[in-house]
């Protein structure tokens, strides 16, 4: 009981502190008018995931921001804390921190785990479906009201966690179509489930490059995205395209926009001369990797001693570890002008 309690204290002292520093962003929306909502996985997730399960709460995470792991899947900031920053809204606390630091509740709450998707994955969390629940909960419980609600955004993000258990589940390729058809299903189900809760602006994220994230590139040395992935993606992209367009025309309203993220990957990938933020030398190659197959960033042995290795400036990488981007990175993604045009839309009637 003792050892809980020394750990739920050192906790929220981690949080606290990832809490501390958020950037500003441009001139708009107040703080107490309006709520910042997050759905998802691990590209959203600040810090959900339990402390002696996830990768996330440990060294290296976290060491550019906030200095020590704190449930971030990156060396600092995540796509959660660049949005809120653009919005000059607080990054919403974790779900599973609304009980110790309830006074940041009104500014709404980030209901994303890492490695979940909007199916149940191997990942022991909940998936997107049972992360709206907690906010119809929540809504039950008159923590948040129809005006809440109504002056609300939302961030959905689904990265691709589906399609790596359906490949862990030994899917077959010819069933892979059907089943992005069916995963761009239950998002769109999911999307408009989120709006008849009240939520008035939804932004999604499209499906990053999945081929060209070092777990996929490590054959090539880092050199070569894999192009079989990289065309579902584009399928599942384009399905997401339909479904949003048809959820604004049978809502006769503008609520659901996407947000490029994977056109903004590849601005950075490709270091085009319209792109004026981070440029990085390969961005294929991550900053943080385990020494072997068997073991990744993080990683230690049973006497303690780290199995993994570090660069010596994740300022300098897109890509923090197999799947995540640095800080940087998403830094760099924000900055590009697709990215930044998406996010326009929040202003949008």
């Amino acid at each position: 009981m003792v050892a809980q309690t020394l750990a739920l204290f050192i906790s929220c002292f981690f949080l606290v502190s990832a809490l501390s520093g958020e950037q500003q962003g441009v001139e708009g929306l107040g703080e107490g008018q309006v709520k910042f909502f997050v759905f998802g996985d691990s590209y959203a997730d600040t810090g959900n995931n339990r402390i002696a399960l996830a990768s996330s709460w440990k060294f290296p995470y976290g060491i550019t921001f906030p200095g020590k792991p704190a449930g971030r899947f990156s060396d600092g900031r995540v796509s959660t804390d660049f949005i809120a920053g653009y919005l000059r809204m607080k990054t919403p606390i974790p779900y599973r921190w609304r009980k110790q630091l309830a006074g940041r509740v009104k500014y709404g709450l980030n209901f994303a785990y890492g490695g979940t998707g909007v199916f149940d994955t191997q990942a022991p969390y909940p998936n997107m479906t049972t992360q709206i629940d907690f906010l119809q909960q929540l809504i039950k419980d008159s923590v948040y009201t129809k005006s809440d609600l109504e002056t609300s955004l939302a961030f959905v993000s689904a990265s691709g966690n589906d399609y790596a258990n359906y490949i862990a589940m030994n899917g077959s390729t010819a069933g892979f179509p059907t089943f992005i058809s069916n995963v761009v299903s239950q998002l769109t189900v999911n999307l408009r489930r989120i709006h008849s809760l009240g939520v008035k602006k939804i932004a999604v994220g499209s499906l990053p490059p999945l081929g060209c994230l070092p777990t996929n590139t490590a054959t090539s040395s880092f050199q070569q995205c894999e192009q079989t992935q990289n065309a579902l993606v584009n399928l599942h992209n384009q399905l997401l395209l339909q479904a949003v367009t048809n959820l604004n025309n049978q809502t006769n309203s503008a609520s659901f926009f996407i947000l490029d993220i994977h056109n903004a990957f590849w601005t950075v990938f490709n270091q085009t001369q319209a792109h004026q933020g981070p440029k990085f030398e390969n961005p294929l190659q991550p900053c943080c990797v385990g020494v072997s197959a068997a073991f990744s960033c993080g990683s230690v042995d049973e006497n303690g001693e780290k199995k993994y290795t570090l660069c010596s400036n994740p300022k300098s990488m897109f890509f923090w570890d197999s799947l995540h981007p640095t800080q940087e990175g998403w830094r760099a993604v924000y900055s590009t002008p697709v990215f930044q045009n998406s996010l326009k839309q929040l202003w949008q009637n």
